[in-house]
C-alpha cells in the first residue's frame, strides 16, 4: 500500500514589474527572524506561508509585508502554535491571535508588578570595610547586629588599609571602620597615601591614645573619632547615621516622583534587545526606538543608584535622579506595551532580574 505524501507548494513567480525597491533574500530574512533557512523553505513548500518574488537567477526575494508576516508567524510558533493552523490565516487574523497573547501577558505582568509593589523591598546590607581582626569578630555579635536598622555585610577584616585598598574600590564600600590603639602624627598621611581610592568613604577610628593635635587633624579630615573602650551601642549608633541608612529620607528632600517608589523593571536587557531586533523587520521602527530608550533609562537608573552610595554629599541628588529615571522607565514600559499591541507584536518575556 502506498503512503500518501503531503502536497508540495511551489512559490509562484510574480511579474518583474511588481518588484519593490527593497527586497530581502531568504538568507537575510532567516537571519532577521533568527530561524534556519531550511525551516523557512519548509514553511513555503509545505504550507505556502508566503509567495516571494523570484529573481531571474531563481533567488527568492521577500518584501516588507512578507517579512512582517513571517516575523509574526515565528513569534506565534515560538509560543507553541502549530504552523499548519496559522499558515492560511490572513494578516489581520494573525495580528488578532498575537494581540490576545499580548493582552493576557500584559495582565499577568501587571498582577506580578502589583504583588511586587505590595511587598516591602528588602534593605540592601551596609557594606562595611573593617581594619583589625578583633574588630571584625566584635561586629559579628548578635547583640550589636540587633541594634542596626538594616543587615551588615563585613568586608574583611583586613590587617591594614593598604591591604583593603588593594582589593576594594570606593563603589564597593559604604563605610570604613578602623582600629588603631596608638595614633601618631604620621598616621593620617600614611592612611591617605595607602588608600587614595577610599578617600571619600565615610570613616570612623577606634583608638586609645592620640595627641590633641592629631585628633584635630583627624576630625578636620572628616574621620569620626571613637575613643576606646566604646559600647556596642555607640558603634551601632555610628552605623545608623551612615548615608545608606536614610536613603529614603534623602530622596524625600528632592521632589517626589511616582510617590517615591522605585518600580521593578518589567524586562531585562536581553529581552529588550531581542524585541528591538525583531521590530526592526517591520516598516515602523517605533518598537525598536522605545526598546532602546528603555535600555538607556534602565542603565542611567542603575548608574544613579550606584552614585547615590559613593558620596554622602551627593546622595540626595542621585536618589532624586534615580527616582526620575525609574518613573520615566515605567512610563516607557507602558508605551512599549501599547506599541506592541498596535503593531501586533508580542511583548518580551518578563525580567528575571531584580530592579537596578
Amino acid at each position: 500500500m502506498s503512503k500518501k505524501s503531503l502536497p508540495i507548494l511551489t512559490p509562484t513567480p510574480r511579474p518583474a514589474a511588481v518588484v519593490e525597491p527593497t527586497l530581502h533574500r531568504s538568507g537575510a530574512v532567516a537571519r532577521m527572524l533568527r530561524m534556519p533557512v531550511a525551516t523557512l523553505r519548509v514553511w513555503e513548500r509545505r504550507y505556502g506561508v508566503t509567495q516571494p518574488l523570484l529573481s531571474p537567477s531563481g533567488q527568492r526575494l521577500y518584501s516588507a509585508d512578507d517579512v512582517r508576516r513571517l516575523a509574526l508567524l515565528k513569534q506565534l510558533t515560538d509560543l507553541g502554535h502549530a504552523i499548519g493552523s496559522l499558515a492560511a490565516l490572513p494578516m489581520a487574523e494573525l495580528q488578532q491571535v498575537a494581540a490576545t497573547h499580548a493582552q493576557a501577558l500584559a495582565g499577568l505582568q501587571k498582577g506580578q508588578s502589583a504583588q511586587a509593589a505590595a511587598a516591602p523591598a528588602p534593605a540592601r546590607p551596609w557594606r562595611l570595610a573593617v581594619i583589625g581582626a578583633a574588630l571584625g569578630v566584635r561586629l559579628q555579635r548578635s547583640a550589636l547586629l540587633r541594634r542596626l536598622g538594616r543587615p551588615l555585610q563585613l568586608l574583611g577584616p583586613f590587617s591594614d588599609l593598604a591591604q583593603a585598598a588593594a582589593v576594594l574600590q570606593a563603589s564597593d564600600v559604604d563605610a570604613l571602620l578602623l582600629q588603631e590603639p596608638t595614633v601618631l602624627a604620621d598616621w593620617l598621611p600614611s592612611v591617605e597615601a595607602a588608600a587614595p581610592v577610599l578617600a571619600a568613604v565615610p570613616k570612623a577610628l577606634l583608638y586609645s591614645f592620640a595627641t590633641e593635635s592629631v585628633c584635630e587633624a583627624l576630625a578636620t579630615a572628616g574621620i569620626t573619632l571613637l575613643r576606646e573602650p566604646q559600647a556596642d551601642a555607640v558603634l551601632a549608633q555610628w552605623l545608623n547615621t551612615l548615608p545608606g541608612a536614610s536613603a529614603t529620607a534623602a530622596a524625600a528632600a528632592w521632589p517626589a516622583q511616582s510617590g517615591g517608589a522605585i518600580p521593578a523593571r518589567r524586562w531585562d536587557d536581553a529581552a529588550l534587545a531581542d524585541f528591538a531586533g525583531l521590530s526592526s523587520t517591520i516598516a515602523c521602527e517605533c518598537p525598536r526606538h522605545v526598546a532602546e530608550l528603555l535600555m538607556l533609562l534602565s542603565h542611567f537608573e542603575a548608574y544613579s543608584a550606584e552614585c547615590q552610595h559613593r558620596s554622602a554629599a551627593e546622595a540626595q541628588l542621585h536618589a532624586y535622579l534615580r527616582q526620575v529615571a525609574a518613573a520615566a522607565r515605567a512610563s516607557f514600559e507602558s508605551a512599549l506595551e501599547h506599541v506592541a499591541l498596535h503593531e501586533g507584536l508580542l511583548l518580551p518575556a518578563p525580567a528575571r532580574l531584580a530592579s537596578p
